[in-house]
This record gives structure tokens, C-alpha cells and sequence, in this order.
């Protein structure tokens, strides 16, 4: 048996990313349902231990460390770019999206819970098929799903990676032929022509200005060494809060710190941050986290749950899409912007941000631009809904545990 260090794993995840990404390029259907290429790496990995499970037998062994410190990394970036600048460029209508995004999750948890206990799984059970893994989707998924076996959901990492692989699936389907039958139903077109071009996401284009730098390894430097010490002081908060007996994801500690600077320096200028490099240091903490924790999946855990993971999507798709029609769709405004931002919504509230920014692109592409809804559904999807799903989540583990 071959025993990989954590630096040889990473360096392994590192391979099968880059071998995810090829394989996107040259298969069409991965592309148009926004498949992460982490994910189609780090899957050929499990599915590979699974045959050789068959025949009892471990070729590899890997070890795992590197994979909190990444999860954290990248929850971190989260924080570091929840700008209260955002909030003031769509005002009302950002809140409120993320006020139904933030109900509908307490929902899925509700439905969730109701269907575990109709197959006699334990509640908890429902939670991670729940908010964790639709309106999380698979990053929030794996982040969460250590604490979900020790407070004693069995295979909980499989189940999180194959709820969570379903409902990009499905919320790439269902995101445009909903916002389409909207549309038609009720004869919604785009308020003016000249917005054309518009229709783009930007949710980053609305922070503060940054801090530009003679030395461009400087400003990335920078950033690092601020997303190390927000790592750094949010574990401390989160011990003092384990001692008190919170239960909390071992990330929320430094996203908040994250949170904390970034608007400090929105303010007052004293930190100079780059969001573009925390944008990318965070977004390859996570694709690097992401295929290392789905390369020690246990798939053969999932034996069993096909059926009640099956219903359990069939039912949460319904809520979503029966939410989209009312109320969602009349509180937004009930016209075009509102079709179109129900078109996100079902994308990352089944899937990822990235679901929702698909399906909202194929239908401008068809009816014309929505410059609201661009600006709306990825501020919330990217990274507000994070924020509240996470103390949704607490709360649910904190009440059911």
C-alpha cells in the first residue's frame, strides 16, 4: 500500500485538479451544468478507492491534513470580500433576496428533517440534505460534514458530496425553464433596451476601490498574511466559544474576522486590501480543498440512502420551484428583473452561484438584459448566504443534537 504524507497528497489533489479541469474542457455536458472541476478530479480518485474496495483491497492512503486549513482559507476569503459598501448598491432588494434565500433555507432544514424521520434516519440526516448541501453546495457541504459524524450522522462526507453533486445537477436544469415560464405566463419583458450589456455579473465591481501597489507580489503578500491572522485570531474565537459549549463550524471564527477587517478598511482605508487576491487565494484554498477531502471519500457509505436521498431531492426541488412562483417572484417585483432573479435562485439554492449565473445568462441571452437581477442574485448566492446559512445550520445542529 502506497502512504502518501500531506504534502504528497496535496501535491496529488494538485494533479487530479488540473486533470478535472481537462476533462471539463473536452466533455460539453460537465461544462453546461457547471460541474466544479475539484469535484470531477477528486471523483475519479473515489471512485477508483470503490473498485478497489470490491476486491478488498487499498492501494493509497492518504493523509488529510492539509484539508481544515484550506476549508478555513477559503471561508476566510468569504469574509474578507462581505463588503457593507454591496449592501448600499442594491439597497432594499439585496436584503430582501436575502431574507427569502434565508427563510427557504430554514425550510429545506424543516423538510429535510421530515423526510429523515419518514425513513427512520436521524433527523440531522436531514439537515445535511438540507441547507448544508442545496443551499450550501458541496464547499459548505464537506466543510460541515466532520460535525455531522461526530454528533452521529454515519457517512456523512458521501452523502454531503452526493446531495450536493445532485442539486447542481438539478438546479442547472430547472433554473431557466422556471424564470422561462414565468416570463411567458405572465408577459414580462425587459424594462428599457438600454441597459444592454448590463446584464453581467459584478457583484465584486461594487467594493471599494483598491489599494494598488508598485509591486503586484506585494499586494498578494498583503492579503495572505491578513487572511493568516484572521485564520489565526478566528480560532481562538472559536475555542472560546467551543468552551462555552457553542457548537460552531471550525471556519466561522475567521470568516467573521475576515468580515471585521475587510470593513474596517471599506472605512477607513488602513489595511489597503486587494479583493481580486483574496478572490483568488480563496478560490484555490477551495478547489484545492475540495478534491483532497473528495479523494478520501468513502463512497460505499451511500449504500442504502439511494431512495431516501432520491425522495428527499424530488420534494426539496418542488419547494424551491413552488417558491420561486410565490413568493419569491411577487416580493422582487414581479416582472422581468424579479422572472430572471428566480432563475438564479433556484440555481444556487440547488446548486452554486455558479448554477444560478448560468441559467440567468441563457435567459438574458433569449429575452434581453437584467442588470438588477445580475447585481442582486450573485452578491447573495457568491457569498451574503453563507453568512446566514451558517447560523442556520448551528442552530438546527445546536437544537437537534
Amino acid at each position: 500500500m502506497l502512504i502518501l504524507d500531506s504534502i504528497q497528497t496535496l501535491a496529488c489533489g494538485g494533479l487530479f485538479l488540473l486533470v478535472g479541469y481537462a476533462i471539463r474542457r473536452h466533455v460539453p455536458l460537465l461544462m453546461r451544468f457547471s460541474i466544479p472541476a475539484p469535484v470531477i478530479g477528486g471523483l475519479l480518485v473515489a471512485l477508483f478507492m470503490l473498485a478497489c474496495r470490491h476486491w478488498d483491497v487499498t492501494p493509497i492512503r492518504f493523509d488529510t491534513a492539509w484539508q481544515q486549513p484550506l476549508m478555513i482559507a477559503f471561508f476566510t476569503g468569504i469574509g474578507f470580500n462581505a463588503s457593507a459598501s454591496l449592501l448600499k448598491v442594491g439597497g432594499r432588494q439585496i436584503l430582501l433576496f436575502l431574507a427569502l434565500a434565508s427563510v427557504l433555507a430554514v425550510v429545506q432544514n424543516l423538510l429535510g428533517i421530515a423526510m429523515a424521520k419518514a425513513f427512520g434516519l436521524p433527523p440531522l440526516f436531514g439537515v445535511i440534505t438540507g441547507s448544508v448541501t442545496l443551499t450550501g453546495g458541496p464547499a459548505t457541504g464537506m466543510a460541515f460534514a466532520p460535525l455531522f459524524e461526530k454528533v452521529g450522522v454515519h457517512g456523512a462526507q458521501s452523502v454531503a458530496l452526493a446531495n450536493a453533486m445532485a442539486g447542481i445537477v438539478l438546479g442547472s436544469i430547472f433554473g431557466s425553464p422556471i424564470a422561462a415560464m414565468l416570463i411567458e405566463r405572465h408577459g414580462l419583458r425587459p424594462a428599457s433596451a438600454t441597459t444592454a450589456g448590463a446584464d453581467t455579473p459584478a457583484p465584486m465591481a461594487a467594493t471599494a476601490p483598491e489599494q494598488r501597489t508598485v509591486d503586484p507580489a506585494y499586494g498578494g503578500l498583503k492579503s495572505l498574511v491578513y487572511m493568516l491572522l484572521a485564520m489565526g485570531i478566528g480560532a481562538w474565537i472559536g475555542d472560546g466559544l467551543g468552551r462555552l459549549g457553542v457548537t460552531l463550524p471550525s471556519y466561522i471564527g475567521a470568516m467573521l474576522v475576515g468580515a471585521i477587517i475587510r470593513n474596517i478598511d471599506d472605512r477607513l482605508g488602513w489595511f489597503g486590501l486587494s479583493t481580486r487576491a483574496m478572490e483568488l487565494i480563496g478560490n484555490t484554498a477551495l478547489s484545492l480543498f475540495l478534491v483532497v477531502a473528495l479523494m478520501d471519500l468513502h463512497l460505499w457509505d451511500l449504500a442504502g440512502l439511494a431512495l431516501p436521498l432520491l425522495a428527499n431531492l424530488a420534494v426539496q426541488s418542488i419547494l424551491v420551484l413552488a417558491f420561486c412562483c410565490w413568493p419569491l417572484l411577487q416580493l422582487m417585483g414581479r416582472d422581468y428583473d424579479a422572472a430572471v432573479m428566480a432563475s438564479g435562485f433556484t440555481g444556487f439554492m440547488l446548486g452554486t452561484t455558479a448554477n444560478a449565473v448560468a441559467c440567468m445568462s441563457s435567459l438574458t441571452e433569449r429575452y434581453g438584459p437584467a442588470p438588477r437581477a445580475f447585481l442582486v442574485a450573485p452578491v447573495v448566492g457568491a457569498f451574503l448566504i453563507d453568512f446566514t446559512n451558517a447560523i442556520i445550520i448551528t442552530g438546527f445542529v445546536n437544537a437537534w443534537h
